[in-house]
């Protein structure tokens, strides 16, 4: 039970974290794409009662909701695999953990919104991309699949 508190609490740090992030570096169309800030009111939401999580993201995703409402969070051994697929990229991406798991549900919301290929590959790798680490779009590639294959069908 800690435990699961413990992911809920990191992931709604990770998404705060990342919507000040997602603003201040993505510029200005990027940002009104993902202008609706419902990332930190859901995962707010979320954290208080971990069991109100589940349904709440599957009652949005069944009515047709924005694809920020049917980003599931990943479990434990979830982020386990993911963080072990990023480490395989680069080291460098796993080493803040909750950024890390942030920027992931950003590539699964892209998922969700049907973006192409190439887009996810290229946003991707230009999201993890910073500090020491520059990711090339195959890269980014190996980071979508990784998500989806994490977390994010």
């Amino acid at each position: 039970m800690r435990l699961r508190l413990l992911t809920v609490g990191l992931t709604a740090a990770a998404l705060l974290t990342l919507t000040a992030c997602d603003d201040d570096g993505s510029g200005s169309a990027s940002a009104t794409s993902s202008a609706p800030v419902a990332p930190a009111p859901a995962t707010t939401s979320a954290a208080p009662a971990s069991s109100a999580a589940s349904p709440a993201s599957s009652a949005p995703a069944a009515a047709g909701a924005p694809a920020v409402g049917s980003v599931p969070s990943p479990n434990v051994a979830q982020t386990a695999g993911l963080i072990a697929a990023l480490k395989a990229v680069d080291p460098a991406l796993a080493a803040d953990q909750a950024k890390a798991i942030g920027k992931a549900l950003n590539v699964c919301q892209e998922i969700k919104a049907g973006k192409d290929d190439t887009t996810l590959a290229n946003n991707a790798a230009q999201r993890f991309s910073g500090g020491s680490v520059t990711l090339t779009p195959e890269q980014g590639a190996v980071i979508v699949a990784a998500v989806k294959a994490s977390f994010c069908p």
